[in-house]
């Protein structure tokens, strides 16, 4: 094993339970990097994200910072925008995950919650991936709860992930969110301890 810390990437459909997953793994004292989060934040007041998505659809950007539902729109109405979008902020992205790496070599472990693991093909430089789950039934339930969510919108999410059946197929770990809270709670710290112990080796 090199030297710093195993980094696991973490990922799921919509639904699957990965947000809640990486709660488990931010409870038990493991530094957990959300891509999501990082990019909300480079969209923020004062975000490095802010000048490049002005540049490309000028008006996205309110107050200082970027409107998501107005770039949405922008980017239905035009199909390459969102190409060039990605190609100015996944490296403002990655250089963020570079500063959070970094801020935790001393650490034993550390997560990489990323919702398009596979279709950025993370996986090719990740230590190990883990895959949340869940039965269809159970997804579509909880995704259904979600406010203003339609079953057409379910279906264009859904469409844009990779499948499930793959994602599992190419998991390194696997934890069955749909057996229960607290299942998944004690498959995390079991998950962690095995980790731990790649990194004391």
């Amino acid at each position: 094993m090199s030297d710093g810390p195993f980094i696991l990437g973490l990922t799921g459909s919509i639904g699957m339970g990965k947000s809640t997953t990486a709660e488990f793994f931010r409870d038990a004292g493991i530094p957990v990097w959300d891509a999501d989060a990082s990019v909300h934040k480079l969209y923020g007041t004062g975000g490095a994200g802010v000048r490049a998505i002005e540049a490309l659809a000028p008006a996205a950007i309110k107050d200082g910072a970027v409107d998501r539902s107005v770039l949405r729109r922008a980017i239905l109405r035009d199909d390459g925008l969102l190409q060039r979008i990605e190609a100015v902020v996944h490296p403002l992205v990655s250089a963020n995950r570079q500063d959070f790496l970094k801020s935790h070599l001393d650490k034993p472990l550390v997560v990489c919650d990323i919702p398009l693991l596979f279709e950025t093909k993370a996986d090719m430089w990740l230590d190990g991936v883990l895959v949340v789950t869940a039965s269809e039934t159970i997804q579509a339930q909880r995704v259904m709860e979600r406010e203003g969510m339609t079953r057409e919108v379910f279906e264009t999410i859904l469409a844009k992930q990779t499948p499930d059946a793959e994602k599992r197929r190419r998991a390194d770990y696997l934890i069955d969110t749909g057996l229960g809270l607290d299942h998944a709670r004690a498959e995390v710290l079991s998950l962690i301890e095995r980790l731990k112990g790649k990194t004391d080796a």
